[in-house]
């Protein structure tokens, strides 16, 4: 018999849902601009999105291979997890179209109108008529489904109109995809400055026009969502092509894979929706009715409409140059001097840019050796790497080609490194190499220096600007030598077995932190104070979770900020009571890792990370923690974490019934992100002084 549920537990698909309703809420929120309001309920449709290609698609394949097999923690069923995601599912979306709805009203205000054909004025009727019938008419590719025109393939994400076609022998169904890069999304009407029809929204209006043989009955806008979660060791090694060719023949995979949902914009007869669910293999808990488009993208058009009301955006912020860093000095000295730090993105990434460069050019240099996971589309960073190796340079790349759905940037990117003669790696069978570090090797007095970089965050100058990350560079050996050896195993394709500085997954991260826990706990149990801090994007790990739950009972103070998925409940007496659990939603994604143990500054350890406290990064991934041992970085970390703590603008807290609530603790407001974006505008300035 399965083991009951602890009330202290969550199903890891549910509390993701939650994350992404509190992504929804920010959407929602009257305090954020409008036009930043629609980037969240964009971001909200893509999170979704790739939750059911990702992990519904996931659950779906699970349900027919094992009916049995549950999840850990709440011992559900993978068959009970999808009706649970499914109804959850629909509440948001219900939500979403409120939400839109709402924006509609609020752009009318500002000039900006989103129209049904019905609500044209004459002229402007005219107008779509012979567009429609000049611009786009002559590009579809209309089908009407029957034995000899087979239902078509639909690929995934793209918007299709359907239509249930009367004849003299009964009823047949047309469709025309709605997807071509020659059409403009939004069209612009004559009768005002700002007035647009959506295409797809056209081309169902005119329908009639070409399946002018047929009665048009009824019609509707359709998408559908593909599983996309593919193993890709397992299912897609051929040993006929290289690692490169596989991942490209795994691309293409994934593209025809099953259906996981369908939406729909019109209310169509339950036949129809029947014949579709049979021709695409979908369970009526699968279908869903959108009032809002089915696609969210067109928002940037009418944001950039929108650019010269600046009240509708956030106020602008560029990253800053740290106080700490000189421009009449190499970087390497600078950093054999003392520790930097960087926080993204309130400082610039173009310091770490600046050592790569020089690094290439420096005559002192040996190697530089990186792993990358998720670049940006023109990356300076891998610039700099090419022209390190054009200039003599040894550079050694591991480029994580399974970096899910960004496999087709980092397999052209792999290519460009060798062409400019850089040593590419893929990393190890069965393992992602998850870790941000990047080593650069040179000689001085006679002997080999390091200098080490280690991250939180992708080595990716866009997302640098976007998401809150953390970076340190250090000469220090200790740190240096040991992150040699990461990379020496990574190139004979093998794992880290003992670290004394480092924590390195999967073999020298868990344990690690297991025991570091249970030196709180004995503290605790001695009568000392003892502290847990992290923070971290999800907490799943249910080896960790259940030795949190542990140091809680021996009343050790925890404080966990998870901005995603967290499968434990704090609050919950008897078990859980010492542990508090935030989530901050804001302006910029909250990225980056922290670990801290012990209550005394002095002495407690801080280590940033790239791992969370997930089962998939602690054992299934080559991940790097590295300990913060420069005092005023450490004390920068640990002030910039409890600062977040304190957060009462964009912090929810996890109750004990499972629900975030916002954090409404005081009279005064605190906005974590806009509190450390002003603190570095502020040493810019005293330092310009």
């Amino acid at each position: 018999m399965a083991e009951k549920k602890q009330k202290y537990l969550e199903n890891r698909e549910l509390s993701w849902l939650k994350f992404n309703e509190r992504v929804l809420e920010e959407a929602a929120d009257p305090f954020v601009p409008l036009c930043e309001r629609m980037s969240f309920l964009s971001i909200f449709q893509s999170n979704l999105d790739e939750f059911f290609m990702v992990r519904v698609g996931s659950l779906h394949d699970q349900m027919h291979v094992d009916k049995t097999a549950h999840d850990n923690k709440t011992k559900m069923t993978a068959k009970e997890q999808l009706a649970a995601i499914f109804d959850a599912a629909r509440i948001l979306s219900e939500q979403k179209d409120l939400v839109y709805r709402n924006y509609m009203q609020l752009l009318k205000a500002e000039g900006v109108e989103l129209l049904s054909f019905a609500d044209m004025q004459p002229d402007d009727k005219v107008f779509l008529e012979h567009y429609f019938k000049e611009a786009l008419m002559p590009l579809l590719s209309p089908q009407v489904i029957g034995k000899k025109q087979p239902f078509p393939f639909l690929k995934n994400k793209e918007i299709y109109a359907v239509v249930v076609l009367g004849t003299k022998n009964g009823e047949k169904l047309g469709i025309i995809p709605c997807s071509n890069e020659v059409f403009e999304r939004l069209i612009k009407v004559p009768s005002g400055k700002e007035r647009y029809m959506l295409v797809e929204e056209l081309i169902l209006h005119f329908l009639p026009l070409v399946f002018e043989r047929y009665t048009v009955k009824s019609k509707s806008l359709i998408r559908i969502i593909r599983n996309a979660d593919i193993d890709v060791d397992e299912a897609f090694y051929d040993e006929d092509l290289d690692y490169r060719d596989s991942m490209e023949k795994l691309i293409r995979t994934r593209r025809r894979l099953c259906p996981v949902k369908l939406e729909h914009s019109r209310v169509l007869d339950v036949t129809i929706i029947e014949n579709l669910r049979k021709e695409l293999g979908i369970g009526a808990d699968q279908v869903y009715f959108s009032e809002a488009p089915l696609e969210l993208s067109f928002f940037s058009q009418i944001q950039d409409s929108l650019r010269e009301k600046r009240e509708l955006f956030f106020e602008k912020r560029v990253p800053q140059q740290p106080a700490c860093i000189r421009n009449d000095l190499p970087v390497i000295d600078q950093i054999e001097e003392k520790d930097w730090f960087l926080s993204f993105p309130y400082e610039s990434m173009k310091p770490f840019i600046r050592l790569l460069k020089e690094a290439g050019e420096d005559e002192r240099v040996v190697s530089i050796r990186m792993t990358l996971y998720r670049v940006a589309k023109n990356s300076q960073i891998v610039e700099a790497l090419i022209d390190a190796a054009e200039n003599g340079k040894e550079v050694v790349v591991l480029v994580e080609l399974r970096a899910r759905f960004d496999e087709e940037n980092n397999i052209e990117w792999s290519r460009r490194l060798e062409d400019a003669g850089c040593r590419i790696i893929y990393g190890i069978d069965h393992i992602k190499v998850h870790s941000k570090l990047c080593q650069i090797t040179y000689k001085k007095d006679g002997e080999i220096r390091h200098i080490t970089q280690i991250g939180t965050g992708n080595y990716n100058e866009k997302t640098a600007k976007l998401y809150t990350d953390l970076s340190v560079m250090t000469a220090n050996e200790k740190i240096g030598e040991e992150s040699a050896e990461v990379f020496h195993a990574l190139c004979l394709e093998q794992l880290v077995e003992k670290t004394k500085y480092l924590l390195v997954a999967p073999k020298c991260l868990q344990s690690k932190i297991i025991v570091m826990i249970d030196e709180e706990i004995a503290k605790a149990k001695a009568g000392k104070p003892a502290y847990v801090g992290a923070k971290m994007n999800a907490l799943t790990d249910k080896v960790i979770i259940d030795k949190l739950v542990e140091a809680s009972k021996a009343g050790v103070k925890i404080e966990l900020i998870i901005r995603g998925i967290c499968c434990l409940i704090p609050g919950v007496e008897g078990y859980t009571e010492n542990i508090r659990v935030i989530s901050i939603v804001g302006r910029y994604l909250e990225h980056s890792r922290i670990y801290l143990f012990g209550a005394e500054e002095e002495t407690a350890k801080v280590y940033i990370a790239s791992a969370d406290f997930m089962t998939r990064n602690t054992t299934k991934r080559v991940e790097v923690a590295a300990p913060v041992w420069d005092k005023a970085i450490k004390e920068r970390i640990m002030d910039m974490f409890h600062l977040m703590l304190k957060d009462n603008v964009k912090a929810r807290e996890l109750g004990s019934d499972g629900n975030y609530s916002r954090v409404t603790d005081s009279d005064v407001k605190l906005n974590s992100q806009e509190y450390f974006f002003a603190m570095s505008y502020q040493q810019a300035e005293n330092t310009e002084k």
